[in-house]
């Protein structure tokens, strides 16, 4: 098909929008960065993207709790127009806000009788924490983690902890391929639950990223918007690096998926 086009969703207070568009034209797309109120008022510019995009920031100053009003806003006026556009194949990414966006709206993780199957909350410390964090990949079903086994990635959060309902629901999404994205040991390793730092936050199952049943959704918590260029890297002048940021490979392979 013709170049991609990622439409990247802006509110008050988004902060990572032209890092995340930079990231998209970089791996071969165009990128338009279109406000909320915008799509609330005409939804059927949806139908001219391929992908799209929330970026990381603290919309609406993560009143409530962090994603909460634009989640309601999206779930008010949104929610025919983006199930139209993931039914016609095409992908949607949360990076951090984005991720707690799309948890709260339901349209990641669908939710039932019982309420939404799980949720993104206050590190378990209590405290805003930004730092670099190794991540390690389930991708037999998520398109944006193709061919990716492990990566570094730098997070800045404070709501960032996933728990799901129960225990059933964990044991649901990971034998589903759903628990896309967890946080590991710079070799890979990990048990059931690391501790603090290779679990930044406390989430269960050191989770970092989640994807939907169709593997076309993906929420994660680090920003790979941040690393791009090799001069991203926190040791680029003490190690070596490589010529791009592993970051970019997520945003390669959902402009890939439309080759």
């Amino acid at each position: 098909m013709s170049q991609p086009k990622a439409i990247i969703l802006r509110a008050p207070g988004t902060n990572c929008d032209q890092e995340t568009g930079y990231a998209f034209t970089q791996s071969g797309a165009t990128a338009d960065y279109i406000h909320i109120n915008q799509l609330m008022e005409n939804p059927a510019v949806l139908a001219k993207y391929q992908i799209l995009c929330l970026p990381g920031g603290f919309s609406y100053g993560d009143d409530i709790a962090a994603g909460r009003v634009l989640a309601s806003q999206m779930q008010s006026k949104l929610a025919d127009a983006i199930s139209e556009f993931h039914s016609a194949g095409k992908l949607v990414l949360g990076i951090c806000n984005g991720f707690q966006i799309l948890i709260k709206t339901g349209f990641l993780l669908p939710q039932d009788e019982s309420g939404l199957p799980a949720t993104l909350t206050w590190n378990n410390h209590g405290r805003f924490i930004d730092c670099w964090v190794n991540l390690k990949t389930d991708n037999a079903k998520c398109v944006f983690l193709k061919d990716i086994d492990q990566m570094y990635l730098p997070i800045a959060h404070a709501e960032g902890q996933f728990v799901a309902r129960d225990a059933a629901t964990m044991d649901y999404l990971k034998s589903n391929n759903q628990l896309a994205l967890t946080y590991c040991r710079p070799d890979g390793s990990h048990e059931a639950d690391l501790e603090f730092p290779a679990n930044p936050n406390g989430s269960t199952q050191n989770v970092a990223g989640v994807c939907d049943d169709s593997g076309r959704i993906f929420g994660l918590m680090p920003h790979p918007e941040r690393f791009i260029d090799p001069t991203h890297h926190p040791r680029w002048t003490r190690q070596p690096v490589a010529a791009v940021g592993e970051g970019l490979a997520i945003f390669k392979n959902a402009v890939h998926y439309f080759d």
